[in-house]
């Protein structure tokens, strides 16, 4: 007895792009073109800016609803890479789908033209957790936008005037080194473990100005001990490599907080830089925490991890070569 399978019908469909925006659209040298032909299951044909997409119904259909996505995004003046065609994939084609415009175009704050914004649903979902939340624990990898999107935050509360001032501290603990053993004054041995959020600060607010705002101590960068002892008031604080401090630390730190404050804590709790032995107070605060009204635990994952495309490739070889030796 044979079975006999039939075959499922395919379907074909046109949508013409909007000419001011096809090739933003499909890419410089059609490299977002590429990217839709790799993780669309339909046939993509281009001539001009007409697009046909022939497949099964809902394959058609998924790839109808990415390209309106695409150009709805490009309408509002923002440039479409490779990585927004993947993220706007993930987005529609996701457990719960939603508008990708609405998500990918959600400015957190623009400095000079370029656009600091949620560019994955957990993403987006730590961003409103920040606006709804006093205390807030972003959780994840290197690369998924923890502190990048909390600095956003932070500058766009100062701007709003919800906040009087930024605070931005880390334990001052890395991978092998004392700072005992480090040359240099305390403020020279401390600066490299604060160097990063320095960095993120300045693509936030004209470097010039910083130094004045420090000096007027509307933005500080400590380390965390200098939290001791103090109640913060009316200020946006962010904790950064969260992982790296014990639980003495974390409840002295969550205890500063004062009216009128939001704390954001980050870290990943895979990457625990403390002596053998010490527990890290991340972890723990976690199980201590949990369900206490008003404190919200985002988890990002490896699916919000924002890179260089190069990058990518780089960690994915490293894996493989992991795996086999």
């Amino acid at each position: 007895m044979t079975v006999r399978t039939e075959a499922v019908p395919h379907i074909t469909r046109t949508v013409a792009l909007d000419e001011r925006y096809s090739q933003i659209i499909l890419g410089i040298n059609d490299e977002n073109l590429k990217v839709l032909e790799n993780q669309l299951d339909c046939q993509i044909h281009v001539r001009g800016t007409d697009v046909t997409l022939i497949g099964v119904a809902h394959e058609v259909a998924r790839a109808l609803k990415v390209l309106q996505e695409l150009q709805a995004i490009a309408r509002r003046g923002h440039v479409i890479s490779p990585d927004s065609v993947k993220n706007a994939i993930h987005i529609v084609t996701g457990e719960t789908p939603q508008s990708a415009s609405k998500l990918l175009a959600n400015n957190i704050i623009v400095r000079r033209g370029k656009a600091v914004r949620p560019k994955t649903l957990g993403q987006q979902d730590y961003v409103d957790a920040i606006d709804t939340n006093t205390i807030v624990f972003g959780l994840g990898p290197a690369g998924t936008g923890k502190t990048y999107l909390a600095m956003a935050k932070a500058v766009q509360a100062l701007q709003a005037k919800r906040v009087s001032r930024i605070i931005l501290t880390r334990p001052a603990v890395e991978a092998g080194e004392k700072l005992g053993f480090l040359p240099g004054t305390l403020n020279d041995k401390i600066d490299p473990y604060l160097r990063p959020l320095h960095d993120a600060l300045r693509e936030m607010v004209d470097p010039e100005i910083i130094p004045k705002l420090m000096e007027a101590g509307i933005i500080e960068v400590a380390p965390l001990a200098y939290m001791r002892g103090r109640t913060l008031n009316d200020a946006f604080v962010i904790l950064d490599e969260a992982q790296n401090t014990t639980p003495a630390q974390m409840k002295m730190f969550l205890t500063r907080l004062g009216f009128g404050s939001t704390i954001v804590v980050t870290g990943d709790i895979t990457q625990v830089d403390l002596p053998a032995g010490q527990k890290s107070g991340l972890r723990l605060v976690r199980d201590i925490l949990a369900g206490v009204d008003d404190i919200y635990f985002a988890e990002l994952t490896a699916d919000d991890v924002v890179r260089h495309q190069l990058v990518s490739r780089i960690v994915a070889a490293y894996d493989e070569y992991e795996e086999h030796h």
